[in-house]
């Protein structure tokens, strides 16, 4: 089946040949029957373009350019659908290129069967079985698709095309991009486990009894303050569209040097109801002062993450429109922090700190790569911190603390399913425990967290913290401040109305 030759005499060689007689005769004599047939028929209009495709996708180029498309282009879904396509990528590789390559140590087909104008500029040297090609190719269709299901039409038939571009071009034996395909799918389902699909059905709580004044369905009454600073700033096309389809809306925009509470408080003495274009950060400071206000409050996502928003179903600028217009507005719970409000998490332990450090170096490298370089330096030099939590005395590298239930599993979690459970979710890792950082990243990655030893996860309604280091950095919805050496974090059950696309 392969080409004559010696083959290795050392034991590695002979497990490589007993591996290789698994494979019963039949099924290989089919696959060179089909690897022969192939080199002799010509594919017509396809043909000409399959070696070019073959290189397009030499390094997964061809698939990093598609993961920035649909970053760029697709919006959240899009972007969790490049990030997922990529990190199946990285784990097929290392699967195909290290164990699975090594242990067959298949030799390529005779490619000189092939006619020359379909051979390849290099021909690789590696061995034959699996394709990596092949495997990075459905890896990158397969997790892209699971984010975001009507890109199967397009992505499977180009992956399909690559597949076969490597048998067409003699490069490959049929089998090897058959089992590298399924070793692709296989990896990108098992990315589940360490990072769980997020659904896009909106959480639920409970519709207000008080008869809350909403805005017109016009916008009257509504004041949208837009923070500039944000991660996806409010563009004036976007606000101009808003304006459009909300003719009473009343708009104004912070700049990045203005005090954004004072702002907002002085929005919200004008408005039925007080809106707010930001990230995370923002909607914690706009659910402060609508709190505070009695009035409810609107998200128009315009940063980063924005978890809050997408909870609520309000995945882009427009939603806002819709929300307006439906008049509808449920009852959610905050958290508190240090006196403080958060609408999503606060933190303890090395996240703060992450934040602080990737603020210093995101103007230079940008935010994503600033927060990788953050957290590594974190990971390798940060500190466990000593408090005394729920009246245990405790040495800790992490502190996660929801505002609600969070159903995914993880230290820094994602969706919940109801925002008015009155519950906080308290998560930490406890330095306590031999390389405690390091069992919990494998643990993540395995899908195996909860089992893990130094993870902890309970709920309550109140939690007390006590420092014996001194103050404590805190974070909520990654804003960061100097705490105090004592506080306490704490539930206001169904305290903001929000309105709800």
């Amino acid at each position: 089946m392969e080409r004559a030759g010696k083959g290795p005499t050392t034991a590695w060689g002979g497990l490589q040949r007993r591996l290789r007689r698994l494979v019963p005769r039949p099924v290989q004599r089919a696959d060179l029957a089909v690897f022969r047939a192939l080199a002799r028929t010509e594919i017509p209009l396809l043909g000409p373009l399959l070696p070019r495709l073959s290189t397009a996708a030499n390094h997964s180029r061809l698939w990093m350019v598609l993961a920035a498309v649909m970053a760029l282009r697709g919006g959240r879904s899009g972007r969790r659908a490049a990030v997922r396509g990529m990190l199946a990528i990285g784990a097929t590789s290392a699967v195909t290129n290290l164990p699975a390559k090594m242990l067959t140590g298949r030799v390529r087909p005779d490619v000189t069967v092939v006619p020359e104008i379909r051979r390849l500029v290099r021909v690789p040297t590696s061995t034959s079985f699996p394709s990596g090609h092949s495997a990075s190719a459905f890896a990158f269709a397969t997790a892209a698709s699971l984010e975001r299901p009507g890109l199967r039409p397009w992505l499977f038939p180009l992956a399909a095309a690559v597949a076969t571009s490597r048998v067409y071009t003699g490069v490959h034996y049929p089998g090897d991009a058959l089992v590298g395909a399924a070793i692709g799918v296989a990896v990108a389902y098992a990315t589940r486990r360490p990072w769980p699909l997020v659904t896009d059905v909106p959480a639920t709580a409970d519709a207000p009894d008080d008869g809350a004044i909403l805005p017109d369905r016009d916008g009257t009454g509504l004041v949208l303050v837009a923070n500039v600073g944000a991660g996806n700033a409010l563009s004036r096309q976007e606000t101009d569209r808003l304006r459009r389809a909300l003719p009473g809306i009343r708009i104004l925009r912070a700049e990045p040097d203005e005090d954004l509470p004072a702002t907002l408080r002085r929005a919200a003495r004008d408005a039925r109801t007080l809106a707010v274009a930001g990230g995370d950060g923002t909607a914690s400071a706009g659910a402060q002062v609508a709190a505070e206000a009695d009035i409810p409050l609107a998200l128009v996502p315009a940063g980063t993450l924005n978890h809050l928003a997408r909870d609520l179903g309000m995945d882009d600028p427009s939603a806002i429109v819709s929300a307006v217009r439906a008049g509808r507005a449920i009852r959610i719970d905050l958290g508190e922090i240090d006196g403080r409000t958060f609408v999503n998490a606060a933190n303890v332990g090395a996240y703060p700190h992450l934040v602080a450090a990737r603020e210093r170096l995101e103007e230079r490298l940008g935010k994503w790569p600033a927060t990788l370089w953050s957290a590594l330096r974190i990971m390798a030099g940060g500190e466990p911190i000593e408090i005394d939590i729920a009246g245990r005395r405790r040495r800790v590298w992490l502190l996660f603390i929801g505002n609600g239930r969070y159903v995914t599993e993880g230290l820094t979690p994602a969706r919940r399913d109801r925002l008015d459970e009155g519950l906080l979710d308290v998560r930490l890792v406890d330095a306590a425990h031999p390389w405690a950082r390091t069992r919990v990243l494998l643990s993540i990655l395995t899908g195996r967290l909860g089992r893990s030893g130094p993870y902890e996860h309970w709920t309550t309604t109140e939690l007390h913290i006590r420092s014996h280091e001194g103050p404590l950095l805190l974070a909520r919805d990654g804003e960061t401040w100097q705490g105090p050496q004592e506080f306490t974090v704490r539930k206001r059950p169904r305290s903001l109305l929000v309105l709800q696309a």
